[in-house]
């Protein structure tokens, strides 16, 4: 019997099984890198800033005036454009959708102040808006749920979107 010369065989397996093994191999991690590559789509991502609630500056009296004081105390700047602002108080909600609408850039240092007027004597006479160190913006307001901020101790919450990415950029408390 000759089974110890089967053990001092040592061929390996037929070169062109390996060319092959080699090319398959290649293949597959081409086509996953290429997947990779032209299959995805850098996400967009929202401005990253810091804003403060400097202020909030009520007005009891027939028409209450009252004005948001926003510091941006810096970071990426912010397209108005692009930017949801909601005031909540209690059960209460005041959303400008996008805050201005033409490109105008809230940049760090910069001072936002949101005016929201309400005559007690004609609920229907609501007016409001954006200043943006003292120049006026147009907003879109939901005046159907018109903050009136008052200082019955409920924490006013304020808080900015941007609306292409629906990620909140900033969210603020203030007591009252």
């Amino acid at each position: 019997m000759q089974i110890p010369e089967m053990f001092k065989k040592d061929d390996a397996v037929s070169p062109v099984i390996g060319v092959i093994l080699m090319v398959a191999i290649t293949v597959i991690l081409a086509a996953v890198i290429a997947a990779f590559v032209f299959g995805m789509d850098t996400p967009e991502v929202s401005p990253q800033a810091s804003l403060k609630v400097d202020d909030i500056k009520l007005d009891v009296g027939d028409n209450h005036n009252n004005s948001i004081y926003i510091d941006h105390q810096g970071g990426d700047k912010i397209d108005l454009s692009e930017a949801t602002l909601t005031v909540t108080q209690g059960n209460n909600i005041t959303k400008f959708s996008p805050m201005n609408n033409s490109e105008v850039f809230f940049e760090a240092g910069d001072l936002l102040i949101v005016n929201i007027t309400d005559s007690d004597s004609n609920p229907d006479d609501v007016s409001s808006g954006i200043s943006l160190n003292g120049v006026h913006q147009d907003p879109n307001l939901d005046t159907e749920s018109l903050v009136d901020i008052n200082s019955t101790g409920e924490d006013v919450k304020i808080s900015v979107s941007h609306i292409p990415t629906g990620q909140i950029i900033a969210d603020m408390k203030y007591d009252v």
